[in-house]
């Protein structure tokens, strides 16, 4: 039997670098490296849940890649025979091609750059780890794992704007979709428990947050579109909007290019622009409790969105199933959940109170009232998900060198 695949996801951010090793589907560890008083800071978390602060000597996130392996060695998860057997990286990004998972070559290398130019604000960072992990773990399979291959064979009807159809393929401008590791996450969680329902809505609330509908366990349509701005209203950013009301907002506010407008509908709107003060739901349901006027709209509107747009993922199964609630805000905050679950009643629906408690002690637990359709809460686990998608990758390659 060969031996268990040692495994390393990066999932870097604009002011983070984490990464998480596993042993085939076992977390070893996890590594989040930030700046701590203007000082790289790394945080190691082992698999029992004990941590430890690691002072490291360079003053730039962009060296973490070049300082893993030692790091990895120094605390004995690498050395000897033990070394890491595939780097992950999800990818979210427009075009075709991003639609699939691929072995990073040249040739993916170059559309990596493609890609930085046409969504500037999601994939330079992780394409720049990526570039990173080629050169200083040569020989290593680096596989960028599709955010929105989940959504790759939704029929066109669901893919494309109301838009020249010509130019949308040439341009390649349609609806690609994401969170589609999540949803394929609970998806297969689903199958294994034998809980899957034909008809399913999953509401995916975090800092970016998704609804999407799934038939006989793929994807029929999604919030999200071309990038991660459209749909629902989010944390920082503003969901969809009417583009003449972003271009007023472009001259309202004297951007100079596309860009700063990208930025600021991304990182300066949704519960941070309505609310005024923060995009954390814990702190809008504090202000919402406090009377805060602002704290309560972007609460309010918030609820809204996500009731639209289960509405509309209904519509397009013809009928809904069952509901599943994931992802930090979605699993974690039973107040959203309630107050969501309030407008849902003419789909059958109906939440029980006593058993919409904040902290979920298990992966998948019924939240719905005697009589109602499931309404779940499932943790979602998007590295686990990762990870099975990669081994179909890593054993067709091992197929191929034999």
């Amino acid at each position: 039997m060969a031996n268990p695949r040692l495994i390393l996801i990066t999932n870097p951010g604009s002011s983070s670098r984490k990464y998480a090793l596993y042993r085939e589907d076992e977390l070893l560890c996890s590594l989040h490296f930030e700046f701590e008083n203007k000082k790289v800071i790394c945080t190691l978390k082992s698999s029992d849940g004990s941590k430890k602060k690691l002072k490291q000597d360079f003053k730039s996130l962009n060296n973490t890649v070049s300082h893993l392996n030692q790091i990895l060695t120094d605390e004995g998860y690498l050395g000897g025979v033990s070394k890491i057997d595939a780097i992950l990286a999800r990818i979210v990004a427009t075009g075709d091609y991003f639609t699939e998972d691929h072995l990073v070559d040249d040739e993916c290398l170059k559309m990596l750059e493609i890609a930085k130019k046409r969504t500037p604000l999601h994939v330079p960072v992780v394409a720049n780890e990526i570039e990173s992990f080629v050169k200083v773990f040569k020989g290593t399979p680096v596989i960028a794992i599709s955010d929105s291959s989940f959504h790759a064979d939704r029929p066109d009807l669901m893919k494309y704007y109301a838009i020249d159809t010509e130019l949308a393929d040439k341009a390649e401008i349609k609806r690609y979709g994401a969170h589609g590791l999540s949803v394929g996450s609970i998806v297969n969680y689903m199958k294994s428990q034998e809980i899957l329902p034909e008809k399913l809505v999953v509401c995916h609330l975090g800092s970016g947050s998704s609804v999407t509908a799934v038939f006989e366990g793929k994807s029929l349509d999604t919030t999200m579109g071309y990038t991660p701005l459209e749909g629902v209203m989010m944390s920082t950013r503003s969901g969809s909007i009417d583009p003449a009301a972003a271009l007023a907002i472009k001259r309202a506010m004297k951007f100079d290019d596309d860009e700063d407008l990208e930025q600021y509908l991304n990182k300066k709107c949704g519960l941070l622009g309505v609310s005024g003060q923060t995009d954390d739901m814990r702190e809008i349901i504090r202000l919402r409790d406090e009377g805060d006027d602002r704290g309560t709209f972007a609460h309010a509107m918030f609820v809204y969105r996500i009731q639209m747009a289960i509405g509309q993922m209904a519509a397009s199964l013809g009928g809904v199933d069952a509901i599943v609630f994931t992802a930090t805000i979605g699993e974690r905050s039973d107040e959203i959940r309630r107050m969501i679950s309030q407008k849902l009643s003419y789909l059958g629906f109906a939440l029980d109170d006593g058993k919409n408690v904040d902290d979920m002690p298990e992966r998948h637990t019924d939240i719905s009232a005697d009589g109602s359709k499931p309404i779940w809460v499932i943790r979602t686990d998007e590295f686990e998900e990762m990870i099975r998608r990669a081994k179909l990758i890593l054993d067709e390659k091992s197929e191929e060198e034999e």
